[in-house]
């Protein structure tokens, strides 16, 4: 698609600062952005990449003095930024409706209107697939789920039996929903599955990234919450409950009956252990090994993961071990020396 930077500003309902007559066809990080590009501008720091941006145009939050680009000036960034990408995005052929020859259905399979079942995918008995949902290439749903509507099933993603997929799901390529989860007891001298009777829940609006495991529960369910949105390459163990508008980020861990709040961060190859509470609003950053409870909006780090405050200290500590460390080494010769001149006085 092209459009002149002033139509641009009108789909993003913002105001136009200098001359809007260029065409523009993509979106650009300031650095790079060609001359048929609009970019951004959303960080003081990113102050001088503006300057020399080759960009046609830049969108903002606040006119800049002095640019000498014109400006699309809106109420967020971010927000025109996704609009921008959603109008350049590459033009792909969308899925057909209808089930692919190869496909295998099980008995009982109901199908909602505008359904799209790629090659080779399999289906038990007494699975149901809602309106306009996708089905990609490969993938294997076990009897007794449900996906709903309006959600994807990207290439290869696996789901078990009697788990259940909301409305507005997305799940990437070789995803894996309502596996046996990760839970053995030892007897007799081995160690023996428990088993996973439950299953899987994902709300609406979730979406999950490649990768990605979420086991079934033992009883009950384990439960990804509406809004959720989760990275590649994450686990989520038997019977966790993640709440609603969650952010995880790729290689994080959660460990079985863990119960998320809602509007959680979890960063990435965060670790936590089994039948912890995180409360709402809570952020675990990058690499944290969470160990205990994390009360509601604390914000934690470390390994093991303490309070944000007091796990900076433990940090600033440790840089300066090395200087701590020289500097016992001078007291102990000094203290060596004095002791020697005491000896040398008797």
């Amino acid at each position: 698609m092209e459009l002149t930077i002033e139509q641009l500003a009108k789909k993003l309902g913002g105001s136009l600062v200098g001359p809007g007559r260029a065409v523009v066809n993509a979106v650009g990080p300031l650095g790079s952005a060609k001359p048929t590009d609009v970019t951004f501008y959303n960080n003081e720091k990113h102050r001088e990449a503006l300057g020399t941006s080759q960009a046609a145009a830049v969108i903002v939050s606040t006119p800049v003095e002095a640019l000498d680009k014109p400006q699309i000036v809106v109420g967020d960034v971010n927000a025109a930024l996704i609009e921008a990408l959603c109008l350049f995005a590459p033009p792909l052929k969308g899925p057909t409706p209808g089930v692919d020859p190869s496909a295998k259905l099980g008995r009982s399979v109901v199908l909602g209107q505008g359904v799209s079942v790629g090659a080779n995918v399999v289906m038990g008995d007494n699975v149901r697939i809602g309106d306009g949902t996708m089905i990609g290439p490969g993938c294997s749903i076990g009897e007794n789920s449900t996906v709903g509507s309006h959600s994807r099933l990207d290439a290869n993603v696996v789901v078990y039996h009697n788990c259940e997929i909301g409305n507005h799901v997305i799940i990437h390529a070789n995803s894996t929903i309502g596996a046996t989860g990760f839970g053995y007891s030892f007897i007799d001298g081995a160690h023996r599955l428990v088993p996973h009777n439950g299953g899987v829940v994902i709300e609406d609006y979730v979406e999950l990234g490649a990768n990605c495991c979420v086991d079934r529960a033992k009883f009950g369910n384990t439960i990804v919450g509406a809004g959720t949105k989760i990275d590649n390459l994450v686990q989520v163990a038997h019977n966790v409950v993640i709440g609603k508008c969650c952010l995880v980020a790729a290689l994080a861990g959660i460990s079985g009956s863990c119960r998320v709040g809602d509007g959680v961060v979890i960063a990435g190859q965060v670790g936590m252990a089994d039948n912890l509470e995180i409360g709402s609003g809570a952020t675990l950053t990058a690499k944290a090994g969470v160990m205990n409870h994390v009360a509601p909006g604390e914000v934690v780090m470390g390994i093991p993961a303490l309070e944000y405050s007091k796990a900076r200290r433990v940090v600033v500590s440790t840089m300066n071990l090395p200087k701590l460390v020289e500097k016992v080494k001078a007291l102990s010769k000094r203290i060596e020396q004095l002791e020697a001149a005491e000896n040398d006085k008797k």
